[in-house]
């Protein structure tokens, strides 16, 4: 099923994907460069430089995960291991968890202010539709709060399907306050553990 726009939309949203795909090939492009200056190999580099700026650093941390979640264009993932290795596990999960909780809420509510037209700037219709259909389960508030448990699980939209239910503002952030330091600290140690396990494992 097609959902007819206006031309305005349509551009609006291949404007918003070409975004998206030049912010992939950006974050391409920055791991080159943060290896070629050598913080991939040795984070305290990184964090003497964060460290400089004590209150403007977290900030703009904070900042960028509410807008990786509000405006899914930037990988979630990325950033949310950056939180880690910058500012290490104890401040990092804190971070991570108030711009993911923040920018979780921000998105909800702008689904639910303007329904499916927003979802479809970033989403393509496909992938869209699949996830609709799963509103007509009896157990999707379940199956949410499992996505919002998993270290990997398309959460994003996730948030954006659910905003078209019937679910209150209060649930829905009751769920993900509860449930999104799970999936933090566990993709978190799923990345910068499982390569040390997988090398000892071929050992």
């Amino acid at each position: 099923m097609e959902i007819k726009y206006s031309e305005r939309y349509r551009l609006f949203q291949k404007i918003i994907r070409l975004i998206g795909f030049l912010c992939l090939l950006a974050t391409g492009v920055l791991i080159l460069w943060l290896y070629h200056i050598g913080i991939l190999n040795d984070t305290n580099v990184l964090k003497k430089v964060i460290q400089r700026h004590d209150l403007l650093g977290p900030l703009i941390f904070i900042a960028i995960q509410i807008i990786q979640v509000v405006f899914p264009v930037i990988p979630g993932g990325l950033t949310t291991l950056v939180g880690f290795w910058v500012f290490g596990w104890w401040q990092g999960f804190i971070y991570n968890y108030v711009g993911i909780i923040i920018g979780s809420i921000i998105l909800f509510l702008l689904v639910k202010q303007f329904g499916r037209k927003f979802i479809l700037l970033f989403v393509k219709e496909d992938i869209f539709f699949k996830y609709e259909q799963k509103l007509e389960s009896k157990h999707f508030e379940n199956l949410f709060i499992l996505s919002m448990l998993a270290p990997v699980s398309p959460a994003d939209i996730m948030v954006m399907v659910t905003a078209l239910t019937s679910i209150s503002l209060k649930r829905f952030i009751t769920i993900i306050v509860i449930a999104k330091p799970f999936s933090i600290i566990g993709y978190s140690a799923l990345w910068m553990f499982g390569g040390n396990w997988l090398k000892k494992f071929l050992r």
